[in-house]
């Protein structure tokens, strides 16, 4: 199972629908871990350091963080920038799918966005 943090803007309502999906779901909210108010590079570092892909609503700032870590040659697991316009059940079933269908190190480097197309 692919293990998630979830940025500290991310909704909670997505994140209690994927674990109600599955709760053996490996999510973490920022808030859990003591960043809450931290700036984006730390909050990328955190899960590079814990091999987590991110899940975030920010696209304004995050995306150029993580594309700046990949240019440097440091670790980035993967982000996820989850649109704030998706049906809930839409964001839960896809989060779901890629959390148990992923392989380790699948999303290295890569930012997608959801809904999937």
């Amino acid at each position: 199972m692919l293990p998630l943090l979830a940025d500290e803007n991310f909704n909670n309502n997505i994140v209690r629908g994927v674990l109600r999906r599955a709760d053996d779901t490996d999510i973490v909210r920022v808030q859990d871990v003591g960043l809450s108010g931290a700036d984006d590079p730390t909050v990328l570092e955190w899960p590079a350091q814990h091999q987590r892909v991110l899940l975030t609503h920010d696209v304004s700032t995050i995306t150029a963080f993580a594309y700046d870590r990949i240019r440097k040659g440091k670790p980035m697991p993967g982000v996820f920038e989850v649109n704030r316009k998706v049906a809930l059940s839409l964001a839960i079933e896809e989060i779901h799918a890629l959390s148990t269908c992923s392989e380790e190190g699948e999303w290295e480097g890569q930012v997608r966005y959801l809904p999937l197309r």
